[in-house]
């Protein structure tokens, strides 16, 4: 028991990263507080759990025995259940985009239902956590602001650098109203950075940015 134990645990722990790592604005409220986040880590557990009962089925030895063995098939069902949840057995094409078809399309449903779920639960957070541009100036703080809430970041990639950029040129050249823009502008920076980071950001350039 205590094999399938670790080998759920494992499973679990994978799932959990992959679903972090998706959500960077606040990982912790994204995953931790979604229900379909947690179906999903249940569903990468289950199948861990799934491979180390099939090795056990058909005698898999590795050629090792003792302590050995009982860690390498608890690392063998573990990688093999990960490895197998995404593959696909063949990729269509569908409008634009390719499709894989196989054990990686029943992940993408639970991804997809999971992305939806989070970004539901989250999008009520971040209206609130924008008011935080509240006594800011749009054209003062659309320059200094990303750059700086850029510059406090180290693992930023540069696409999303580029697309936090991108999406910034636009909002200038809009014709919204400036209030509208300055709480568009800090959704899209929370989305980049979190609120924390957001919020220092503004402490520190404090009345640069003021209206």
């Amino acid at each position: 028991m205590l094999d399938y134990a670790a080998v759920a645990v494992l499973g679990a722990l994978v799932g959990l990263g992959e679903l972090m790592s998706r959500y960077r604005d606040a990982p912790d409220r994204a995953v931790l507080r979604s229900a379909s986040a947690w179906f999903y880590c249940i569903i990468n557990a289950a199948i861990s759990m799934l491979a180390l009962c099939l090795l056990d089925v058909f005698g898999v030895t590795f050629g090792k025995s003792g302590s050995a063995l009982e860690w390498l098939r608890i690392l063998a069902a573990g990688g093999s259940a990960m490895a197998f949840f995404r593959t696909s057995l063949f990729t269509v094409r569908i409008g634009d985009k390719d499709v894989g078809v196989g054990p990686v399309s029943f992940l993408q449903i639970i991804l997809e239902s999971t992305d939806r779920a989070v970004d539901r639960r989250r999008a009520s957070g971040r209206a609130g956590e924008v008011n935080i541009m509240s006594g800011l100036s749009f054209e003062k703080a659309v320059i200094p602001l990303p750059t700086y809430c850029l510059a406090l970041m180290q693992n930023l990639s540069k696409d999303e650098q580029e697309r936090l950029g991108q999406s910034i040129r636009a909002l200038q050249q809009s014709d919204m109203a400036e209030g509208v823009k300055l709480k568009i502008l800090g959704v899209y920076l929370i989305n980049a950075v979190g609120p924390v980071a957001l919020q220092s950001a503004i402490q520190s350039l404090g009345a640069d940015i003021q209206r």
